[in-house]
């Protein structure tokens, strides 16, 4: 059918004109996201994500052989722009001094589908990622939890050390990485907080876990964990994992969604195999559809996959701040 025929018989010649289109860039966006604010709008959006108010479509993915993969991950609900963030993974960026994953988010009106922002997606990976699993910790740990543990000395490691103390009155804080020195480095950028050497003797000792590592194996061994701790893991390394299987089936175990249980890549390889019904998304436990946290004894776990959600709530908290602020540039499309 042509154009002609489509519209009617009328051939109609529109044009949308001068359109202009916000941009944030990674420093805007890391001043016009506030913590607080952010861990309190993703518990929003896990909440409307378990009552259906979220639309999340199945992302497709792009892969480039033997260099990395491109996801699209799109997201919309009642009083949202339309949301894709365009995410690249290339594990060689380290070697280079850049982040293996790097992104955009474009907002879109959901009127009338005209772009209004375009803004780095790139710290927005990162912070929502440590925001939810800090939100676990905020919603599972023990309310006297007083040590805590981070595993790992990269980018999601620096984001849960900045998180943490917003969610507990943590008596320590430590952080552990394979080379000392490494978790040294970053320990030096986060007031009160310790670099230790000793994994497995940090982990009996702590009541908060977070593992943040890129690790393909287990980083800690289950029998580790005692009784009452909060273990939390948002490493993604098909086929293992730094997530132990046997603590996933044992524990008490949260995730964003059930997806958390397909295959990989969209599912967890630390979940396969485990009947989806025993997980508990943190959607329907804020909203008290299913149980939190029930004795001082329980081991509790949150294994994180990432969900479009979490990227739809920090974007907008950015794009509303940098309107009222005035934050950011304009371009004209």
């Amino acid at each position: 059918m042509d154009e002609a025929a489509a519209t009617g018989g009328v051939l109609l010649s529109l044009s949308k004109g001068e359109t202009r289109i916000l941009t944030l860039s990674e420093a805007d966006v890391r001043a016009c996201i506030d913590p607080l604010e952010l861990l309190d709008a993703l518990a929003a959006g896990f909440r409307a994500l378990a009552l259906g108010q979220v639309v999340t479509p199945a992302r497709p993915q792009l892969d480039i052989p033997q260099a990395g993969y491109s996801l699209a991950m799109p997201a919309w609900a009642e009083g949202m722009n339309l949301t894709v963030k365009i995410v690249n993974v290339f594990e060689g960026n380290i070697g280079q001094g850049l982040p293996s994953h790097l992104a955009t988010i474009h907002l879109f009106d959901p009127a009338s589908g005209l772009p209004v922002c375009i803004m780095d997606g790139t710290y927005i990976t990162a912070v929502r990622t440590s925001g939810s699993a800090v939100l676990s910790v905020r919603e599972l740990a023990r309310r006297n939890a007083k040590v805590a543990t981070v595993v790992g000395a990269g980018v999601q490691a620096d984001q849960h050390l900045r998180l943490l103390p917003l969610v507990r009155d943590f008596a320590e804080i430590r952080v552990v990485s394979k080379r000392l020195e490494d978790a040294e480095a970053l320990a030096a950028r986060h007031p009160g907080v310790t670099a230790v050497a000793g994994l497995e003797a940090a982990i009996r000792s702590s009541d908060v876990v977070c593992l943040a590592t890129h690790s393909y194996e287990p980083v800690i061994d289950a029998g580790w964990v005692r009784p009452g701790t909060h273990v939390s893991s948002v490493g993604v390394a098909p086929p293992g994992g730094e997530l132990p299987a046997a603590l996933a089936r044992t524990a008490v175990l949260y995730v964003e969604t059930r997806e958390a249980f397909e295959p990989t890549p969209v599912g967890s390889c630390e979940l396969a195999g485990i009947d989806p019904d025993t997980g508990i998304t943190l959607g329907d436990m804020l909203l008290a559809r299913r149980p939190g946290r029930v004795s001082a004894d329980q081991i509790t776990v949150y294994k994180a996959m990432g969900t479009a959600m979490e990227d739809m709530v920090a974007a907008d908290l950015a794009y509303r701040h940098a309107r009222r602020s005035g934050a950011g540039a304009t371009i004209i499309l």
